[in-house]
């Protein structure tokens, strides 16, 4: 093959895993926003360089704009193979790609095919890329979901923890979208990520999964704090075989003072979340779970919120969204000790180690 060899997504895709280095030219600006998984960001133009070298393309011209940019892009893939590249063999293999395929992709994968590697640019780049994700993410998945059902505080996504380190199969929607799920689900100092980078991170793990093996997930919303599901996964979800897990109102509220304990540090950051819940509730009873708030009454307060909130919510929303609720497989949790979910896990995952 002669290299740089230039293949679409579709070719790539069967050899994703196996490059030795997926490497993404776009500036820091865009990787952020978005990019292939694995990939690490080696821009041949930063954020600030590239909106110089636009600039000139628009108020000078294109000779000047590409004579300044070849400069800069000569000096930064220099200082990436410095840096990153020179201990690699001769046959280290690496994916190259940025926006389209174009000049910046290009330049990278032409001075690496000339130092002697295998690389190959990614036609079409990351645009391509994304298009296959869209497309992907537009079909309903055959994959046999477990869905795990269950009030706020029973302990679902540590379960799906324990399950994930048992060995089953796990489609966490929060942990990829970096939030609780619910209206205090905000993770402090771990902003969501992107709509693409979620929705990217959900096609690389669902293309993962073993279709003749069950893949558990959490009865989650259309929304993950600011995040959408996609819709057809979200549909299939809700059609699937459900879990109902069960846990006292005592040991809900033990685990939910555990999971939020940032907030009894930092009553000012309950509240405004709280604020969120005025047109459900009322301004008069908002007031009051602020008092116990800044009281330091949590508990109390926690248990306000499940009987108030959380728990009619649920109850209005689990029969009408999850139509197989009604045959749901019931798993009760005693207490909320890692041998409780450890147990619990290998009821629903055999497979899994033995104590």
């Amino acid at each position: 093959m002669k290299y740089p060899a230039i293949l679409s997504f579709e070719e790539v895709l069967a050899q994703l895993d196996r490059y030795d280095a997926i490497i993404d030219a776009r500036t820091p600006a865009e990787f952020a926003l978005d990019h292939l998984p694995g990939a690490i960001n080696c821009p041949v133009l930063d954020d600030e360089q590239r909106i110089i070298v636009g600039t000139m393309y628009k108020q000078v011209n294109a000779f000047e704009a590409k004579k300044v940019g070849a400069a800069m892009v000569a000096k930064n893939i220099a200082l990436h193979i410095e840096t990153l590249f020179l201990d690699k063999p001769r046959e280290w293999t690496p994916l190259i790609y940025c926006w389209r395929g174009g000049n910046r992709s290009g330049s990278m994968a032409h001075i690496f095919a000339k130092i002697g590697w295998p690389v190959v640019q990614l036609e079409g780049g990351y645009k391509a890329f994304r298009n296959h994700v869209n497309a992907a993410l537009e079909v309903a998945p055959a994959l046999a979901f477990q869905v795990i059902c269950g009030t706020t505080g029973s302990g679902k996504s540590r379960l799906l923890e324990v399950l994930a380190a048992q060995g089953a199969q796990v489609l966490d929607l929060e942990q990829l979208a970096a939030h609780r799920g619910s209206v205090l689900g905000d993770l402090p100092s771990h902003p969501q990520p992107s709509q693409k980078a979620f929705e990217s991170a959900i096609w690389d793990q669902l293309r993962r999964f073993d279709p003749a093996l069950p893949v558990f997930v959490e009865s989650e919303s259309k929304k993950v704090g600011q995040l959408r599901v996609p819709a057809a996964l979200m549909e299939t979800m809700r059609a699937s075989s459900c879990i109902s897990l069960t846990l006292s109102r005592a040991n809900r509220v033990r685990l939910l003072m555990e999971d939020y304990a940032h907030f009894t540090t930092d009553p000012s950051a309950l509240n405004k979340q709280l604020d969120c819940l005025v047109t459900l509730h009322g301004r008069e009873k908002i007031t009051r779970w602020h008092a116990l708030a800044n009281s330091g009454q949590m508990e109390p307060l926690v248990e306000e919120l499940l009987a108030d909130h959380y728990d009619p919510a649920y109850l209005r929303s689990i029969d009408r969204n999850f139509t197989r609720f009604d045959e749901a497989r019931l798993l009760e949790l005693d207490d909320i000790s890692p041998d409780a979910f450890a147990a619990a896990a290998r009821q629903l995952h055999p497979g899994g180690p033995a104590e």
